[in-house]
């Protein structure tokens, strides 16, 4: 497997180059391309993951279903669907039949750890609609657990200190949509210049 390598991003959110991901997070991590996803099922159930103790940033956090890097060239679904398979197993042929669907396009957030390591991603957020009973086996060097959670709560998890900061951000735009389920499809035109769908 060759070096994951992350999008590095101007203050318009256009491409400006490229830097090996395991190097690149630090107390002056650049500015660069990212995502969150949260995958709802038909009970209207998120998947809620706590991020791997080995983690380098953020480790043992609770958050959405999944975050990454799209690569260079890589379309934000593409990315979700790799991700998602990499990190908790869910079957390809359950994710190639999955709508995806951008919720918050625009949204970008800097973060600092206890550490000091810092987190400045633009991070689009897409919702992922999967059936219920789907399979989740976890990938235990990206996450230590994954569970189905109702969206109430969901919600009760920003007040909580093991909480992601990202995730506290989200939910703050995301509890005003209502349950998951309902969230409005936000279109692709806000996505930034250097992704494309």
């Amino acid at each position: 497997m060759g070096v994951e390598e992350i999008v590095l991003l101007n203050a318009a959110d256009e491409a400006v180059g490229t830097a090996p991901k395991a190097t690149s997070h630090h107390r002056d991590t650049p500015y660069h391309l990212a995502f969150s996803c949260y995958v709802v099922d038909t009970e209207g159930r998120v998947l809620i993951t706590r991020r791997a103790l080995g983690k380098r940033t953020f480790p043992g956090v609770w958050t959405g279903s999944c975050c990454g890097h799209p690569g260079p060239g890589e379309g934000l679904r593409e990315a979700i669907l790799r991700r998602l398979q990499d990190e908790l197993g869910i079957p390809d042929a359950i994710l190639r039949a999955a709508p995806v669907t951008p919720v918050l396009p625009g949204f970008q957030y800097r973060a600092v750890a206890d550490d000091g390591t810092v987190e400045h991603e633009r991070c689009p957020v897409a919702r992922v609609a999967v059936p219920s009973g789907t399979p989740v086996r976890p990938n235990p060097e990206e996450v230590e657990a994954a569970e189905w959670w109702t969206w109430e709560r969901c919600l009760d998890l920003v007040d909580r200190p093991e909480s992601s900061p990202w995730y506290r951000l989200q939910l703050a735009e995301l509890a005003p949509l209502g349950p998951p389920s309902g969230w409005p499809d936000a279109g692709t035109a806000p996505l930034p210049p250097a992704l494309t769908w």
